[in-house]
């Protein structure tokens, strides 16, 4: 059996690696779902782009659910700590992704401009407020989270729902919906044609740069203009999970400590800015494909920042530092990994191999004769 510590840093690794997934597979159709109502100028347009993800979006959303099964069963003290904290975020995100799969189903049933229109904006909430809410979520794990243990190791949270919509964590929101629009918008340039591809043309240049701004204005405003938080002295890191064996202190510049010790961090926010900025140019060109490669970089580097930022850090602490949750304390038991990797280690690579066949037999551009001629057959 691998050691604890490795065994930590592993599913550090692995759940990263389901947050990045949900967000390149599952930001494909929450980012169309995002556009609907503002790339789709009639019923047919609008069915062009529900049915380019339609043999998709259900097993991209698989991501979210595997995500949120292993924060469960790798970092449980996490998860009922943030499922505390954030109950009413994560439970308006729960409400939104219900919506999704009834109007996938039943928008086509009737021919009616209003049921149709009802569902078009059940689906653009399920699209739209999960990534923003997500974003808002990590800008307040940047921050900390107003909460402590008690006597029996139960966490207390001490905040409110309207508390975590500040301003920096509202603007990681944005920032989170753009990227998911702009990635959204190069799957459009990719699956469909004529002048609904030109609009998404059009989106894919903007909500890049808007996408590669505001990150930037996000990133900055993390490092310089909030406090970080830092363990001081040693920690054990194969030792039994106890999330109050640590001394943290709270100050300004602490989530540069990172970059600075590991000078090769700096490439993940410099990677995701510069493929934002090129996919935004390979958008306006109707590179659909490498556009899409771009913006999956983005995401890529948009998700590693915030993790690069705060290792070994999951869930810090505003109100009581020495509280926060690092990796190094808040982990299911040595057994419990390792099995959970024998599990993955197995599984994930049917996963991928699936996917990518799904992905390579459903290919193919989604366009206005198409839907005429199987009308009865399609969403």
């Amino acid at each position: 059996m691998l050691d604890y510590e490795t065994l930590r840093i592993i599913w550090w690794l692995f759940i990263g690696i389901l947050l990045i997934g949900f967000s390149i597979m599952d930001g494909q159709d929450m980012g169309v779902g995002t556009l609907l109502p503002i790339l789709g100028k009639n019923d047919t347009e609008r069915r062009c782009m529900i049915n380019a993800v339609a043999p998709h979006w259900d097993g991209n959303q698989v991501w979210l659910l595997t995500g949120g099964g292993a924060l469960f069963a790798a970092w449980p003290l996490m998860y009922a700590t943030a499922f505390s904290g954030f109950y009413w975020a994560m439970l308006l995100v729960l409400l939104t992704l219900i919506l999704r799969p009834v109007a996938f189903d039943f928008r086509s049933k009737v021919a009616d401009a209003r049921w149709r229109k009802s569902w078009d904006a059940g689906l653009f909430l399920g699209s739209a407020v999960p990534p923003l809410i997500f974003g808002v979520a990590f800008g307040n794990l940047l921050q900390g989270v107003p909460f402590h243990f008690d006597e029996s190791l139960r966490p207390i949270y001490t905040g409110s729902f309207l508390s975590l919509l500040n301003p920096f964590a509202l603007l990681c929101g944005i920032v989170s919906l753009l990227m998911f629009t702009f990635h959204g918008a190069n799957y459009l340039i990719l699956r469909t044609d004529g002048a609904l591809q030109q609009r998404a043309r059009r989106t894919g240049l903007i909500t890049g740069l808007l996408t590669a701004v505001l990150a930037l204005a996000a990133c900055l405003w993390g490092w310089f203009g909030i406090d970080g938080y830092r363990i001081i002295g040693d920690i054990a890191t194969d030792a039994p999970s106890n999330p109050l064996a640590k001394q943290v202190v709270c100050e300004s510049g602490a989530w540069l400590q990172n970059f600075t010790a590991c000078p090769a961090l700096w490439l993940v926010p410099a990677l995701a800015l510069i493929a934002a900025v090129a996919g935004s140019i390979l958008a306006s060109r109707s590179r659909g494909g490498a556009a899409i490669l771009c913006s999956s970089v983005t995401m890529l580097g948009l998700v590693l920042l915030p993790l690069a930022a705060m290792f070994p850090f999951v869930m810090p602490s505003s109100s009581c530092p020495n509280a926060g949750l690092t990796l190094w304390d808040c982990t299911s038991s040595q057994l419990t990994l390792f099995i959970m990797l024998i599990v993955t280690a197995v599984l994930l690579p049917i996963v991928l191999i699936y996917t990518t066949w799904a992905y390579r037999i459903m290919s193919g551009k989604i366009t206005a004769q198409y839907i005429r001629d199987n009308d009865k057959q399609l969403y």
